[in-house]
């Protein structure tokens, strides 16, 4: 079964809408796990316009399940990862105001400084995962790099399905078959919803987890979260 993390982000963009404490988000990540989500997700950026570095800290001896926690790997992010020791940290080549990803590593342009992040990381016992698109230079270039496994960035995907185009997906499936063959885990993540997940999953060999966080929390205004978990569960299943 291809694994559920949810990324939280959102939640924190609301509460911080108020300045309060509503909704909590340590209560919500707390909610999602006892649902059956196999991971919480985070992505603090520079300016903490929605998880705040405390949040990641208040939120480590809560997460039993993987913790993962998303960034560019920047000097205070990675004192941030080293100080909470996450399941997962996966290094995403955000720019500074970045509203949301947009692309994955040039893991051959930045191979030295790549290999040496995650060389810090994996000394300090954590699984790291790089963030690429589904181009198979990219995924030749992550594996050189160290890293434990990849995220598939699949907004293109997800726009190709939501016209039709059930040939969007063949990228990914090249990409993940080499990924396969050098050793690497697949994680997958960007735009994935109720709607296109489960074709997704069913068409990636070895997808380890995915990582959704706009889509699912949209969903939960209309659905509840239980009730979206365990929707996401049976599609992943």
């Amino acid at each position: 079964m291809t694994h559920l993390s949810v990324n939280i982000n959102k939640i924190a963009t609301l509460r911080n809408a108020r300045g309060g404490n509503v909704p909590n988000l340590l209560q919500v990540a707390s909610d999602i796990q006892g649902f059956g989500a196999q991971g919480i997700t985070i992505h603090p950026r520079p300016d903490e316009r929605h998880i705040r570095y405390q949040d990641a800290r208040d939120l480590k001896p809560l997460v039993y399940t993987e913790y993962n926690i998303e960034g560019n790997p920047q000097h205070n992010f990675i004192d941030l990862v080293l100080e909470c020791k996450p399941t997962q940290v996966t290094l995403v080549p955000d720019a500074v105001g970045a509203i949301t990803s947009s692309a994955g590593w040039d893991t051959i342009q930045f191979q030295a400084y790549l290999t040496e992040v995650i060389n810090e990381f994996k000394r300090n016992n954590i699984r790291t995962s790089i963030f690429v698109d589904p181009d198979l230079k990219m995924i030749e270039g992550a594996k050189k790099t160290g890293t434990d496994r990849i995220e598939l960035y699949t907004e293109e995907f997800a726009h190709q399905y939501s016209l039709g185009n059930l040939a969007g997906i063949e990228p990914y499936i090249q990409a993940a078959q080499l990924a396969n063959e050098l050793g690497l885990g697949i994680n997958a993540g960007h735009d994935l919803s109720l709607q296109n997940c489960q074709f997704f999953a069913q068409n990636i060999p070895g997808l380890l987890e995915v990582s959704i966080g706009h889509a699912l929390i949209s969903e939960s205004l209309y659905m509840g979260f239980e009730s979206v978990i365990k929707h996401y569960l049976a599609l992943l299943r």
